[in-house]
């Protein structure tokens, strides 16, 4: 391919598929994020909620245990068998054994991962709200101070009154 032609075939994509950053947005049109104070929520977490995915990933977990793990021996024994007397078919099914067990310990891993996750969840969240509150607080304390200084006591800036 000539490198006129590469070219060429560049621009006619660039043409067809403009591309460009869009941060924070969708295509208009298509819903999707806004900045609006009343249209936006908070984000909650119900501990109800956490609670039931735990239980789920601990359930699938306890499933894969007891009931996943079964063909491992019985693969095992059948691929010493079949190695035993000569069939190269036996390799192949120890390899696949390995590789059944290893995936099974990476689902099961992930599952105990995510149960323990959901269960410390909530109290990270409490955490990080009263860490929130605690800051707007001080902040709130600050401006009261300044109005103070500049006001009567008691009384707020009259730099920040509505304008009558």
């Amino acid at each position: 391919m000539a490198w006129d032609e590469w070219e060429q075939l560049k621009a006619d994509a660039a043409d067809r598929h403009s591309t460009g950053m869009r941060l924070n947005q969708l295509e208009p049109g298509g819903g999707g994020y806004s900045a609006l104070p009343g249209q936006t929520g908070d984000l909650k977490v119900d501990q109800s909620d956490l609670a039931k995915i735990g239980s789920q990933a601990h359930s699938l977990y306890d499933n894969l245990w007891s009931k996943a793990r079964v063909a491992t021996p019985s693969s095992d024994a059948a691929a010493s068998d079949l190695s035993g007397q000569g069939f190269a078919l036996g390799g192949g099914l120890k390899h696949v054994s390995n590789r059944w067990e290893e995936q099974l310990k990476s689902l099961m891993d992930a599952c105990a991962h995510i149960s323990n996750h959901m269960q410390v969840t909530k109290n990270v969240h409490t955490g990080d709200e009263n860490y929130i509150q605690r800051q707007m607080s001080s902040i709130d304390a600050l401006d009261a101070g300044f109005d103070e200084r500049v006001g009567d006591p008691g009384k707020k800036n009259p730099a920040y009154e509505p304008k009558k």
